[in-house]
């Protein structure tokens, strides 16, 4: 075992016991007392660990409090491997050919689908021809959609401590992403959202975002590690507004590409965008962020020109059948839509950011991610529910059968 590996097995072990004696740590890394004593020396140094008569205790609060304290995000200071807390979960038999890794810090939320022929008018009442119970809210189904893309995804969120609890636990357990962080909020419940759905495949959504918009400084603080093995992160703006800030500080000071994913709109995109390197507004998010109405391609165009006024360093319009919009403060580049039956469009946009991250984790430039994730949103709307992703061999299929190119515009 390398002396970064005991280390970190060194933490691993101090966040299961709370603290440990150097004979504990002799006997379970089967070293001697002396090698175990250079470590905690190290560690010490480090800032993750306080020495003691006989042992060693984490100075968990410590560093979590310099971290976020620390204006200009010097965490190089830091110890170079990851440390995992109680809340975090890990996949047997992850795949090992996956290259890039993805976190994505966002929402859980269960989702109530009605199937209706049409939208009810103000004060009527349609009998739904079916109803649905299952797994949504954008960050759980941007990180189910980056991990069906390929990549390797660390998902963060949080829930209640109410019936659905569990019910996000079985979904992510059988979900196959690498690992995820599930944190708890004693004072609120598991995120919810009502979706109606028409015989056109369009939706409209009500959401109730609960525990979701409790994320705490700390909690924050413990993404830091996942945060380090990542080349992508990948944000929407369904938590609560300080969470969201301090998850994309904390990726910049550690020169991570960040997506920011501005939904559902909020006016506090402002204060986000310079802390992005992408920002993915669908059409409407587009119009409400630019003050500019998005109905076309020459639209977006002056919409992408403003947001990039305002700081952003590239921007991706998405609408829909008239494909996406890509502006990297320079080139205007237009990437069609794939030829596609829509059956359900509610995730849409979260299957093209999932896919997206996942494309860039894996080394592809942000014209050919994207031209990526087009294709893989034409095959999720193909699909009922939005947690109903494909996977990259049917996306890697139909970028071959339907050679669509991008154009500069």
């Amino acid at each position: 075992m390398y002396k970064e590996q005991r280390q970190e097995r060194i933490i691993q072990l101090l966040r299961q016991q709370g603290q440990a004696s150097v004979t504990f740590l002799s006997q379970q890394l089967a070293v001697t007392k002396e090698t175990i004593r250079t470590d905690l020396a190290k560690l010490q140094r480090d800032g993750l660990v306080v020495r003691h008569h006989g042992g060693v205790s984490l100075k968990k609060h410590l560093m979590q409090n310099e971290l976020l304290q620390d204006d200009n995000l010097d965490i190089s200071h830091l110890m170079p491997t990851h440390y995992r807390t109680h809340s975090v979960h890990h996949q047997k038999g992850a795949a090992k050919d996956m290259v890039g890794k993805v976190c994505v810090f966002g929402s859980f939320n269960v989702d109530i689908v009605a199937k209706v022929d049409r939208f009810p008018k103000n004060g009527e009442t349609l009998i739904a021809k079916e109803t649905t119970f299952g797994p949504g809210g954008k960050g759980a189904n941007q990180a189910l959609a980056a991990h069906s893309a390929g990549a390797r995804v660390h998902f963060a969120t949080k829930v209640g401590k109410d019936q659905f609890n569990q019910f996000a636990k079985n979904h992510f357990d059988s979900s196959g992403m690498e690992s995820f962080s599930i944190y708890e909020a004693a004072d609120a419940t598991t995120g919810s959202a009502v979706i109606y759905v028409n015989d056109a495949g369009e939706n409209f959504i009500a959401i109730c975002p609960g525990a979701n918009q409790t994320v705490s400084d700390v909690e924050v603080a413990d993404l830091m590690p996942f945060l380090r093995e990542s080349k992508v992160l990948l944000v929407q703006l369904e938590n609560n507004f300080d969470a969201i800030d301090g998850v994309m500080k904390l990726a910049k000071g550690l020169n991570i590409q960040v997506i920011l994913n501005p939904a559902p709109y909020a006016p506090e995109v402002d204060t986000f965008i310079a802390n992005a390197d992408i920002i993915t507004p669908n059409e409407t998010e587009a119009s409400q962020i630019s003050g500019v109405e998005v109905i076309d391609i020459e639209s977006a165009k002056q919409a992408a020109q403003v947001i990039h006024q305002r700081g952003a360093n590239n921007i991706i319009i998405t609408m829909g059948k008239q494909g996406a919009l890509l502006f990297d403060g320079e080139q205007y580049s237009h990437i069609p839509s794939y030829s596609a039956v829509a059956v359900d469009t509610t995730g849409a946009g979260d299957a093209f950011n999932g896919a997206l991250a996942a494309s860039l984790a894996k080394g592809k430039n942000l014209a050919q991610s994207a031209l990526y994730a087009t294709a893989f949103a034409s095959l999720a709307v193909e699909r009922e529910g939005a947690a109903n992703m494909p996977n990259n061999s049917l996306v890697e299929a139909r970028m071959l059968q339907q050679q669509v190119s991008i154009t500069a515009l």
